[in-house]
């Protein structure tokens, strides 16, 4: 299991680790773009329904961070 929390080289060295991998087992550039943007959803909409949960008012740290 990963650390909940990753910290910045340790996330770049996961990514490249998992990119290498994934394209060791023949997935193609744009067959990892697409798992990407996949996963970029799932996190997206994941981040929405913690949002959504909140009571009225209360800003998510999401939310201010931008």
């Amino acid at each position: 299991m990963l650390a909940p929390m990753l910290d910045a080289k340790g996330t770049k060295i996961l990514a490249k680790s998992l990119f290498k991998e994934l394209r060791a087992s023949g997935y193609t550039a744009n067959q990892i773009l697409g798992l990407s943007t996949e996963l970029i959803d799932l996190v997206t909409r994941d981040l929405r329904a913690q949002g959504e949960a909140r009571p009225d008012g209360e800003k998510s740290p999401e939310a201010t961070a931008f």
